[in-house]
């Protein structure tokens, strides 16, 4: 008997793959590591020195220096906070402190922009890249799921989930994955799970999450803090 039929014009199952030598392994992903931790440290670095140079212009010109050094960290933190498993909220913060509620209108722009660069960047991400990602965590499991959602489409991908989640999970899941997705971004400690880049990369992966929800999703889940502090000054951000 032959199996179920697959769409026309679905991409072709990936072959099974067998798990790297651990060395290979531990190798790619030291250097993963590696790198962001150099990006954060960098970042991190250069905030610092563009703050000291600043401090060391005469008065009169520090005004126009500091808003450029400023926009400067804006665009960097847009960026990083695209990153999976950087603590974005916590330099997002830093600005709102280092200049006060006038500045959480463009931390909230940049947040939202920062995620949806992840979310794009996990949409178009090749799936044999995330595959070999997992291989290397040793995470099969995942492989094998990812195998298997590869040529679906996104309804029949809803469907697998509702189907693996138990009971009415499965339903409340696929029904409010928007909600979810929102939730998820603001729990306490996030970044241990990957962060919102992390978790924005993912979203993106799965393919179930449309750009234009999950634009209005970032818009509503990262206004909180930014809005708090926007009308009710840096003191918000001591009751947040």
């Amino acid at each position: 008997m032959n199996g179920p039929q697959r769409p026309r014009g679905a991409p072709p199952l990936p072959t099974p793959m067998d798990t790297p030598p651990l060395r290979q392994s531990l190798w790619r992903m030291a250097l993963r590591i590696l790198l962001l931790g150099v990006l954060i440290w960098g970042a991190h670095w250069l905030m610092s020195l563009a703050m000291d140079a600043v401090a060391m212009l005469p008065q009169e010109a520090q005004g126009s220096a500091r808003t450029g050094v400023i926009l400067a960290m804006l665009a960097l933190y847009a960026l990083l906070i695209a990153l999976p498993f950087v603590p974005g909220v916590e330099i997002g913060i830093g600005l709102m402190m280092l200049s006060g509620a006038v500045i959480a209108p463009a931390v909230y722009l940049c947040t939202v922009t920062g995620l949806m660069l992840a979310y794009l960047a996990g949409r178009f991400l090749p799936h044999a890249t995330l595959r070999q990602f997992f291989a290397d965590l040793r995470l099969r499991g995942a492989c094998r799921l990812l195998d298997e959602v590869a040529p679906l489409s996104r309804t029949r991908r809803l469907a697998l989930i509702r189907r693996k989640l138990p009971g009415r999970l499965g339903g409340w899941a696929v029904r409010f994955r928007y909600v979810s997705l929102a939730v998820l971004f603001n729990i306490p400690g996030s970044t241990i799970i990957g962060g919102g880049g992390g978790i924005a990369l993912i979203a993106g992966m799965t393919g179930l999450f449309g750009w234009r929800a999950m634009l209005v999703t970032l818009l509503i889940a990262t206004a909180p803090v930014p809005l708090a502090v926007w009308l009710f000054g840096t003191r918000a951000i001591a009751v947040l």
